[in-house]
């Protein structure tokens, strides 16, 4: 095993238990201090693949100004209230973890030889591959994240008015 295997290795490891955590800690902004660290570490994954542009983004949009967008709306909310229903959000959760599971089984237990890894790695991560992929093959998943993130931001902002 050569460094960079431990590396990856140490690193997955500690993702693994953020993302554990921001899953398991009753209190809500735990959670989202564990969501930052485990966004940390995506983007430590992204450098060790050679991918810096992407790697600094994650830092940036994700860590930085979504992370600000969701404990904005954590703090809007009322968190305490939230967990009356708790029973509910454990049956909400358990279904859609199940159905990521069966989403993703045939990638996962995919045992067909990979391809060569040396081949896709020259343009992968630059800006010109990323904007190529994002302004042509991923035009429509990304206005449908950026409306969404809209309309989450319009809900909690009603939410939190609590005029009778």
């Amino acid at each position: 095993m050569n460094g960079s295997q431990i590396i990856f290795f140490i690193v997955a490891g500690l993702l693994i238990v953020f993302s554990a955590l921001v899953v398991f800690q009753r209190n809500v902004v735990h959670s989202a201090v564990a969501l930052v660290a485990a966004l940390f570490l995506i983007a430590v994954l992204f450098l060790s693949l050679h991918a810096p542009m992407v790697g600094v983004l994650q830092i940036l949009v994700y860590a930085g100004a979504i992370m600000v967008l969701f404990l904005f709306v954590i703090m809007l909310l009322n968190p305490v209230g939230l967990e009356q229903r708790r029973g509910l959000w454990w049956a909400a959760g358990s279904i859609s973890g199940l159905l990521l599971v069966a989403a993703l089984a045939p990638i996962l237990f995919n045992v067909a030889p990979a391809k060569d890894p040396t081949v896709a790695t020259e343009l992968f991560g630059s800006p010109e591959e990323l904007a190529r992929s994002l302004f042509t093959d991923f035009v429509l998943p990304f206005e449908i994240a950026s409306v969404l993130l809209l309309v989450a931001i319009i809900g909690a902002v009603v939410l939190a008015n609590k005029e009778p």
